[in-house]
């Protein structure tokens, strides 16, 4: 973990939790109470991986982070050679040059370290990182949320990236049965934490939160992606808080992410009209 001195502050939060590898038609079928609550409070949509890139984690990340598709940033694998991160970089490293302090927690290490041409995500504000690879990713999944919830209940951190892991590695390992299903309901679980001790902070009831919850592709029944079947290529998201209504608007996918996190924080979006997706938020009030 690495932290920078606090920054200036606002009352507007979001926090994106990213969970790799969720099928949706195993998502309706495991017990997920705090993501149901998120749909419930908000919506959830199904949507198609970009035709740019194989199903894959590199490239779907890397299009979450930076609010680009893979023709541009130029990842389309899980060995980031060539990108252009350097050119179109990450949404949370352009909050925290706008002076609001960041929190990113992974278990992936491309996301976060060097390694296989990474970091997709600059250096936050304050960084939580366990190796899924050394300490298993359960175990790792669960010091992030644990990191996460301590960061986000007593810290002022405006825009959060909060990456589970663990469901996409045992789909890797056992396929998409019930030990699948279990590591879906533990990923819920974390989410849950995370949101527990946030809405914990004494300071919650004045504060202006947005949360969402993005996987980045499926898998097919024996386990493993990167084609383009029909649970491999489905994605989802789900959104609820500050500004995001009822029901999804059109066009929502992974390029949503971007302008929904500036739009949370009340950045008028008509200086990033480089973003190509819909952003989930309305006309969002300026940040105090």
């Amino acid at each position: 973990m690495s932290e920078r001195p606090e920054m200036k502050t606002s009352d507007r939060y979001v926090v994106v939790f990213g969970v790799d590898g969720v099928r949706l038609d195993t998502l309706r079928a495991a017990r997920t109470p705090h993501l149901d609550a998120i749909e419930a409070a908000g919506f959830l949509a199904e949507f198609e991986v970009s035709t740019d890139a194989p199903t894959l984690s590199g490239p779907c990340w890397a299009s979450v982070a930076t609010g680009m598709p893979p023709r541009v940033h130029g990842i389309f694998g899980n060995v980031f050679a060539n990108h252009r991160l350097g050119v179109f970089g990450d949404v949370f490293a352009t909050v925290r040059r706008r002076g609001l302090p960041t929190f990113v927690g992974a278990a992936w290490a491309p996301l976060v370290t060097t390694a296989h041409g990474g970091p997709v995500f600059a250096p936050p504000t304050r960084l939580s990182y366990a190796d899924g690879e050394v300490l298993g990713h359960d175990a790792a999944d669960g010091l992030v949320a644990d990191d996460a919830a301590r960061a986000l209940g007593q810290g002022d951190f405006n825009a959060s990236f909060v990456y589970l892991g663990e469901p996409d590695e045992v789909a890797h390992a056992v396929g998409c049965g019930s030990d699948y299903v279990a590591a879906i309901e533990r990923a819920d679980a974390r989410v849950g934490r995370v949101r527990a001790a946030i809405e914990a902070r004494p300071t919650y009831p004045a504060e202006h939160w947005t949360f969402l919850v993005v996987t980045d592709h499926g898998h097919v029944d024996a386990g493993g992606h990167g084609g383009r079947s029909r649970w491999e290529r489905t994605a989802w998201l789900a959104a609820c808080g500050a500004g995001v209504g009822g029901a999804a608007p059109d066009g929502v996918n992974h390029l949503s992410v971007a302008p929904t996190v500036l739009a949370a924080l009340g950045h008028d979006l008509r200086h990033e009209s480089h973003l190509p997706g819909v952003s989930l938020v309305g006309d969002p009030v300026p940040a105090t």
